[in-house]
């Protein structure tokens, strides 16, 4: 090894200690007036959010998984409604789903991006799906239910492609709600529209997670909902704040799931920086690339659609060697991930709808072979160098050519 220093999987230490004066600032506003829920700086950041993902309406909510569940019930999916969705994800996607009263059928994801497969959407639809005449839906053939909804996830800080998506959604009567929980900022180009449009504004609605590792993280939980509509911006609001309307006039039974202030207040601070350190994230994946070009027999890179732009939440490789290049990069000092190393529909959470191996085989392949390298705003060119030169060394020191 040329150095022996250690290169986390990701670092919030540096970031919180750079903005450390801003961010106390922010909590001595919020102690000063005891705003503690809702008010000006939740409102702020509603706005300002809205406005970088290009959405009329944002609404903060307390997580990624409570804004992608209230938005399904805000577009009005019922108990007993199918929503279809990728199993390539965390479980968060689904939990939304199955809370909001649907029941969940998987989509296999495209191999290069490891999003949602339009052509598999497709063979879905035209195969399972017949329109009843009698309400004007589409039933699912087998299951004698409704196909109400589609959820592609934009993964690793990329976007699903979203024009077919979209379009088979339109001729099969489908709600459209964006799990952009990773997609912060990222970017597709619509030949439909012959224009870039960013992630939460595609679909009906969109939720994001603010975790603390996300590229727009709280320093807690935290999420949010975008939409164009209106109608569902006001419901999704009442939903968060246990049905209200005003304060206690209950227009129908919600939930406790409010974004607090102090989190909101922190979100903006880091917001006006987002663009920036979406950019770093992009600049360190384009020096991954280069770095790895000769180390192809040993790792592939990940693929960024003509159609995208990422802004690599994860940098995820693949490799028919993750365990043991992984044990030697955790030796070395080096931080890695996996996400996710077991499917959804073969978690044991889902073991009785009867999921198997092999239903969804490009998603069980990926989940063998992918391993996501250290990738952070901040991130250095010489840690990066130290990460590809200990993985050539792996290469080298198990005769990879």
């Amino acid at each position: 090894m040329t150095s022996t220093a250690k290169v986390p999987f990701v670092d919030l230490v540096t970031l919180h200690k750079e903005l450390e004066s801003e961010l106390l600032d922010v909590c001595k506003r919020v102690f000063e007036t005891a705003g503690f829920i809702g008010g000006p700086e939740v409102e702020g950041f509603e706005k300002e959010f809205a406005d970088f993902c290009g959405a009329k309406c944002c609404v903060g909510v307390n997580s990624g998984t409570d804004a992608l569940r209230f938005a399904l019930m805000a577009a009005g999916i019922e108990s007993g409604d199918i929503v279809l969705t990728v199993p390539h994800s965390f479980i968060a996607t689904t939990e939304a789903i199955s809370q909001a009263g649907a029941q969940i059928e998987f989509i296999d994801i495209e191999p290069r991006t490891y999003t949602m497969d339009p052509e598999k959407l497709r063979e879905y639809l035209e195969n399972w799906c017949v329109l009843d005449a009698a309400t004007g839906r589409y039933i699912h053939t087998k299951l004698g239910r409704p196909v109400a909804a589609v959820v592609p996830v934009h993964l690793y800080g990329q976007m699903a492609d979203m024009d077919p998506i979209l379009d088979l959604a339109a001729q099969y009567k489908l709600v459209v709600i964006e799990d952009a929980c990773q997609a912060h900022g990222a970017e597709y180009f619509s030949k439909k529209q012959n224009r870039w449009i960013k992630a939460g504004s595609a679909g009906r609605a969109a939720a994001f997670s603010f975790y603390p590792g996300k590229n727009l993280g709280a320093c807690g939980e935290g999420g949010a909902i975008t939409t164009n509509d209106e109608a569902l911006a006001r419901k999704s609001a009442m939903l968060r704040d246990h049905g209200q309307s005003k304060k206690y006039y209950h227009d129908l039974e919600g939930y406790n799931g409010r974004l607090d202030s102090l989190q909101a207040g922190i979100l903006r601070i880091k917001l006006r920086r987002l663009s920036r350190w979406n950019e770093q994230r992009r600049a360190a994946a384009r020096i991954y690339d280069e770095l790895l070009a000769s180390l192809s027999d040993c790792v592939v890179c990940p693929v960024e659609q003509d159609f995208s732009k990422s802004v690599y939440h994860l940098y995820v490789v693949r490799t028919q060697f993750r365990e043991e290049l992984q044990k030697y990069l955790t030796e070395a000092g080096i931080g890695t991930g996996i996400h996710y190393p077991i499917p959804i529909h073969l978690q044991a959470a889902y073991a009785s709808r009867g999921w198997k191996r092999g239903d969804f085989p490009i998603t069980e392949k990926a989940a063998e072979e992918i391993l996501s390298l250290p990738m952070f705003a901040g991130l250095t060119a010489e840690q990066q160098k130290q990460v590809v030169e200990t993985i050539s060394q792996f290469a080298a020191s198990f005769a990879i050519n």
